[in-house]
């Protein structure tokens, strides 16, 4: 019988297949190790092809929908209810072959290379810049025990640390001297490859149209703006604002029954860093609206009833609203429009 829905488990060395036919009866239950995935796969007639959104699950999605086949990936959390009785890679298998042909489910957009290597980028930034706060606070608590309390700031940090070093009169021995140093050099060496991924960046920026237009719009900075085309690209996946706001976790949590509606705080689901980066760029407009109140009644008017976090928070939904309303229809930022 022809296969007419495959699943597929991945793992680290070794995958699984489940296929069944157009009556959904089971035709195909395969165990291959990984390096064999792809010549199976070109092997079989065009089919659907459901995965999980996991590790390298993008890149094999590449090539299969260039071999002619239709995948569709799905979040692992929506795929566990499908699971019957206890965890095998089989049974996983099984359960993503059930859960791809399923009406309602929600599937992943497969990303392109190019997107990856954005996102790639992004991540080496977030990990340089961990990698400095640590250097710092180490370098800061050192200094503290050795009584020199260095004010807040990186600026003041590199300041500071130049003067103690060459004071002779401190009696701070050699080898605390060149361990001060060491760290000195190795937040100045984070400071330039931090650079050297926003010089990137800024690079593939200048490439995108879709990057330079959302750059518009106020809180929206160089690495939300990249970021968010990397990640979502177009927004078409999403049918309404609201959805694109929900799957960043911008919007309340419900819990209701019984007709009655309970709503609590933000959901904080989907992509954390992404959702970091629109509500910090709501911050920075929160800082300047006193100076633009009358281009922003709302966001004005809200700050002065609300918590600041509450303010920026509910700024950063509405940013999502907007780069959703801009990406699918094409348009300009109008301010007008917005406020």
């Amino acid at each position: 019988m022809q296969i007419s829905t495959l699943g597929i488990d991945l793992a680290k060395n070794v995958v699984v297949f489940h296929g069944v036919d157009r009556t959904g009866k089971t035709v195909l239950r395969k165990k291959l190790s990984r390096g064999q995935l792809v010549h199976f796969v070109i092997q079989q007639p065009s089919c659907l092809i459901g995965m999980e959104a996991c590790s390298s699950s993008h890149h094999f999605a590449r090539i299969f929908i260039r071999q002619g086949h239709e995948v569709r990936m799905m979040p692992p959390q929506y795929v566990k209810p499908y699971v019957k009785t206890n965890k095998t890679d089989a049974a996983d298998a099984e359960a993503i072959c059930e859960a791809v042909t399923r009406p309602n489910m929600r599937f992943v957009q497969v990303k392109t290379i190019e997107q990856q290597a954005v996102i790639a980028l992004h991540t080496e930034r977030d990990l340089y810049m961990r990698q400095r706060t640590a250097t710092s606070n180490s370098l800061r608590a050192m200094l503290s025990e050795l009584g020199f309390c260095i004010p807040t700031g990186m600026r003041a940090l590199y300041k500071s640390v130049p003067t103690i070093l060459e004071d002779a009169e401190n009696e701070l021995s050699s080898f605390v001297r060149r361990s001060i140093s060491r760290r000195l050099e190795e937040l100045q060496a984070k400071e330039e490859q931090i650079a050297q991924v926003e010089h990137d960046l800024q690079s593939w920026f200048q490439t995108q149209p879709d990057c330079q237009r959302v750059a518009k719009v106020p809180g929206i900075s160089l690495l939300t703006a990249t970021y968010l085309i990397a990640s979502v690209g177009n927004c078409k996946q999403f049918n309404t604002a609201k959805q694109f706001a929900a799957w960043l976790g911008l919007t309340p949590r419900e819990h209701s029954s019984g007709g009655k509606q309970r709503l609590g705080g933000i959901s904080k689901r989907g992509d954390g860093y992404f959702r970091y980066l629109l509500v910090h760029g709501a911050r920075s407009v929160l800082k300047l609206i006193e100076r633009y109140k009358e281009n922003m009644p709302w966001l004005y008017a809200l700050s002065q009833r609300k918590h600041h976090n509450v303010a920026a928070v509910a700024q950063a939904t509405k940013t999502a609203r907007v780069l959703w309303a801009m990406l699918t229809k094409g348009t300009e930022y109008k301010i007008r429009l917005a406020t």
